[in-house]
């Protein structure tokens, strides 16, 4: 007999979740040989598409914009314990981590994932509409977290090297903390209705736009196997990454390049949701997952990091490069002119992908 609370989820997408953490923990710190790597690969790949039907379910239910925030938070979460997990065991080599973490996944979201969500989108649909208000809102909270917490650090003199002082690092921490919170507060309370999605008339979606949405106990159990199957994207991508390490010395490129690959594993699931709602004409969800998920990213990591550096021994290295910051700065202005006039085409999408690539390039090849 089916059990009335499974009705409406596909049967792989219960499979999927204990088979990924099963592969998680049958893997974890083992040397992994040819046939383990395939294993944990195919896994990978599977957990990231059963978290995006989860994450779907989950959004169905709660609806815009609370079906996204929950992804962008869970998947955030999970990176910021890897991150001081791997800060604590590391050493100085692992001074920079915090840094190329968010900043990997600020070009990740803003110009990888925002980029393609346009192109796909656009080959589609030709032109998509989505809403100024809640993109600029949201634009304007990342430049000034990015500029707050990564770049200053360049530039402070009180300690040396691009460090902040702990007094320094507590302000930065708390800023972030505090601006993340009421661009939430804006974006599910206060202002809710700017960052629905747009119809293709032009007006905004509401919630009669939906089929039935799933029952209370249906989305609980999508919201327990969403978790179980990031954890298993972040702890499969961590398991891979000896792997991923080798390769990239192999190769003779820097080992920032592993964090960067990281980084893209672990954002996979909001990648694949952004895609999937350009591809349905969402292009506003697709604009909520970029940008939120690179404000949770830098909201939640610098605030974690603070307190963490109570208890972490050596060096905090925070700020960028003159490299890194003329990238940002090209990224702000880019992200600017295509969210201006609430309709994106090809072009856009093309120039996002372009900033990616030498984002991508440059890591490489410094």
């Amino acid at each position: 007999m089916r059990i009335s609370v499974l009705k409406g989820l596909p049967r792989w997408t219960l499979i999927v979740p204990p088979l990924a953490f099963a592969d998680l923990v049958g893997t974890w710190h083992r040397d992994l040989g040819v046939v383990l790597l395939v294993l944990v690969c195919l896994g990978l790949g599977a957990a990231v598409f059963a978290a995006v039907h989860h994450a779907e379910v989950v959004a169905h239910r709660v609806g815009e914009p609370f079906g996204t925030l929950i992804l962008a938070l869970a998947v955030t979460i999970i990176e910021v314990a890897l991150i001081v997990t791997l800060m604590a065991s590391g050493g100085d080599k692992a001074a920079p981590l915090a840094r190329d973490t968010v900043f990997a996944a600020v070009m990740i979201t803003c110009n990888g994932i925002l980029g393609l969500s346009l192109v796909v989108g656009s080959l589609r649909h030709r032109v998509q509409e989505f809403r100024v208000q809640a993109s600029y809102s949201a634009l304007t909270v990342m430049t000034a977290l990015v500029t707050l917490s990564l770049v200053l650090p360049t530039f402070t003199t009180s300690a040396s090297g691009p460090q902040f002082s702990p007094a320094q690092l507590a302000f930065a921490g708390v800023t972030s903390l505090v601006l993340y919170g009421v661009f939430v507060f804006i974006q599910t309370i206060r202002h809710r209705d700017y960052f629905l999605p747009v119809r293709s008339d032009g007006e905004v979606e509401s919630e009669d736009d939906h089929a039935e949405a799933p029952s209370g106990r249906t989305a609980l159990l999508s919201l327990g196997l969403l978790f179980v199957c990031l954890i298993a994207v972040v702890g499969l991508a961590k398991t891979v990454s000896p792997n991923l390490e080798s390769a990239v010395e192999s190769a003779g490129a820097p080992l920032a390049v592993v964090g960067v690959v990281i980084a893209l594993l672990v954002l996979l699931p909001e990648t694949v949701a952004a895609v999937r709602a350009a591809l349905r004409n969402r292009l506003q969800t697709s604009v909520n997952l970029a940008l939120g998920s690179a404000l949770a990213s830098i909201g939640l990591t610098i605030p974690a990091i603070a307190i963490a550096s109570i208890w972490l021994s050596g060096p905090l290295v925070l700020g960028l490069d003159g490299k890194e910051v003329v990238l940002f700065a090209l990224t702000v202005v880019t992200a600017m002119l295509t969210l201006a006039t609430g309709r994106a085409t090809l072009l856009q999408g093309a120039v996002h992908l372009a900033v990616f690539s030498a984002f991508l390039f440059l890591a490489v090849s410094p």
